[in-house]
């Protein structure tokens, strides 16, 4: 059990029979009563955003989670297969629980993040930049590199992005994982 004055970004409680990370917090003390807290909190399983308010002392369920490295396998279906870098067990994920799944590709590694009370798997999360090969996109013409407009662009994972003209066919670029958006060419 935690206290709520005790939440910071980051913990994981259980409430509801559901999980959840905290996102932010704020004490508050009113002009009157006891201090309060303010936290909004990201449902681990739908990724839902609600803010709760609780008073100073109240107890709320913590849950010890783990965040371990491990490396991406093969794709099995639906599920995606991952080695755990340490003991070397190999574990199978759903690839809805994995944030950044279309910037993935073999031999990378994630962050899993599991529940130590029940050994569950929480979900996985791909390194929020990552450098991926250009296979495909539309030439560019020269002189094109003044202007901000975008052209599409397929990486070596499948996935397409939105590059600068100046990008060619084969070029390594760096990509946020969290949204797709193109972060600079890699020399």
């Amino acid at each position: 059990m935690i206290n709520s004055q005790d939440i910071k970004k980051g913990t994981c409680i259980r409430m509801d029979g559901k999980l959840y990370f905290c996102i932010d917090f704020l004490h508050r003390k009113p002009g009157k009563g006891n201090t309060i807290m303010n936290v909004t909190l990201k449902d681990v399983v739908n990724g839902g955003v609600l803010e709760r308010r609780f008073n100073i002392g109240e107890k709320l369920e913590d849950v010890r989670v783990e965040r371990r490295p491990y490396q991406f396998l093969y794709k099995d279906g639906d599920e995606l297969v991952f080695m755990n870098n340490e003991t070397f067990e190999q574990v199978a994920i759903a690839a809805d629980q994995v944030n950044g799944v279309d910037f993935m590709k073999e031999g990378q590694n994630v962050e899993v993040v599991t529940d130590t009370s029940t050994d569950t798997v929480l979900y996985a999360d791909v390194p929020a930049k990552v450098q991926l090969a250009v296979v495909w996109t539309e030439p560019g013409l020269k002189g094109d590199t003044a202007t901000n407009t975008l052209k599409p662009a397929k990486v070596e994972t499948g996935a397409e992005i939105r590059v600068p003209l100046f990008i060619e066919e084969g070029e390594i670029v760096e990509v946020d994982s969290r949204d797709g958006s193109y972060l600079g060419r890699v020399k």
